[in-house]
């Protein structure tokens, strides 16, 4: 229990950002799962245009803090090595 004002507000804050930090890694997740799934499938354009949507959803969580961005960056490039192989 908090003792402070300041602790309150804290505690108020950090609640907020684990909702929000949460539906961010959801939404990651579920990006890389559908890209996964069009790799499996041998489909290369729904796996092209899967792979930009997670490209996207990875930048978008390393700016807002929620990944590193040296792990959006590695997520990217094992994508493409992915797909490269796929369409060879």
């Amino acid at each position: 229990m908090p003792n402070t004002k300041s602790a309150m507000k804290r505690q108020r804050q950090t609640v907020e950002s684990t909702l929000l930090n949460k539906s961010k890694k959801s939404r990651i997740n579920s990006a890389k799962r559908d890209l996964e799934d069009a790799i499996q499938t041998g489909d290369t354009e729904k796996a092209k245009t899967a792979y930009s949507t997670f490209c996207s959803t990875l930048d978008k969580g390393a700016k807002a803090g929620v990944i590193k961005s040296n792990k959006a960056d590695r997520g990217k490039s094992r994508a493409a090595k992915a797909i490269k192989k796929l369409q060879a």
